[in-house]
């Protein structure tokens, strides 16, 4: 490690690309992780460059240099490491030589588009966290009833099932006797939330694409193609405003948040096409 001011263990171990920070506090619970020879009890413990950090016996690894990839994820993977019921996960499907890396924020089973992958387990949780506003966008089809005039007061926020979910945008780009299309953007990102919000709305949803995560698109990536982002892309993200808001990171820098929802423009009707897809 390079010289600085004491942090957390766990943060430094998702630092050095081994995990997220979550996982590195259970990895403490559970006995694996030792500071100058003795096992940890807690993930308060704070260290600095003094200290021999080991993890299931091993050195803990020296932190790279940040590196971000896009990845366009199929349906029928797990966004996980492992998976107890044996089902494919993402990280299976990808070449080893990328070495070891963790997801910003997941896509479920059956759901598609881009998922934005790097080796640095604190910059993954700090680009999850709502606080960074970094809009996501999303095509959704649906079956049932579109309202649009129910989807306008998303902008509002909802509150469903007792969680309260943020200031989401959707607007109906097509309809056909059996489906719809929609085109989402939110800013959280809860486990499941568009699925959830639509069936609060009597909408089934049958597909579900992310486009874009901040200022990353999915682009023409093919399905199960991983594409890194350049330095000097990341480098060009750089300001002090911006590391006000993601932290300080090892290597390149990161694009800043945009601030707010933009009207969203509706899709062509030849692009719609090539979309509809049964299921």
């Amino acid at each position: 490690m390079s010289e600085q001011k004491p942090e957390r263990v766990a943060k430094i171990i998702a630092r050095a690309g081994l995990c997220s920070r979550r996982e590195a506090e259970r990895w403490i619970a559970n006995n694996r992780v030792r500071v100058d020879g003795k096992t940890l009890q807690s993930p308060a413990f704070t260290v600095d460059t003094s200290n021999f950090i080991q993890v299931d016996g091993k050195p803990l690894p020296q932190a790279q240099e940040t590196r971000l990839w896009r990845y366009h994820k199929p349906t029928g993977l797990v966004t996980s490491h492992a998976d107890p019921q044996g089902r494919p996960t993402v990280f299976e499907r990808l070449s080893p030589t990328i070495g070891r890396i963790i997801s910003i924020g997941r896509l479920d089973l059956n759901s598609e588009g881009l998922l934005l992958l790097t080796n640095d387990g604190e910059l993954a949780r700090r680009l999850e966290m709502p606080s960074t506003e970094w809009i996501r966008r999303y095509r959704v089809r649906v079956r049932g009833n579109v309202d649009q005039s129910k989807l306008d007061k998303l902008q509002n926020g909802v509150a469903v099932s007792g969680i309260k979910y943020k200031a989401i945008r959707a607007s109906l780009d097509s309809e056909t006797r059996t489906n719809a299309w929609l085109t989402v953007a939110l800013t959280e990102g809860k486990n499941r939330e568009i699925r959830k919000i639509m069936e609060y709305l009597d909408l089934k949803v049958n597909r579900l694409i992310r486009l874009s995560y901040g200022p990353f698109e999915l682009g023409k990536l093919e399905r199960n193609q991983v594409n890194e982002v350049p330095n000097k892309i990341l480098h060009a993200h750089v300001t002090e405003n911006k590391r006000r808001v993601l932290g300080k990171f090892r290597g390149a820098g990161w694009a800043k948040a945009k601030k707010s929802l933009k009207p969203m423009r509706t899709m062509k009707k030849s692009n719609l096409n090539s979309e509809k897809t049964k299921k």
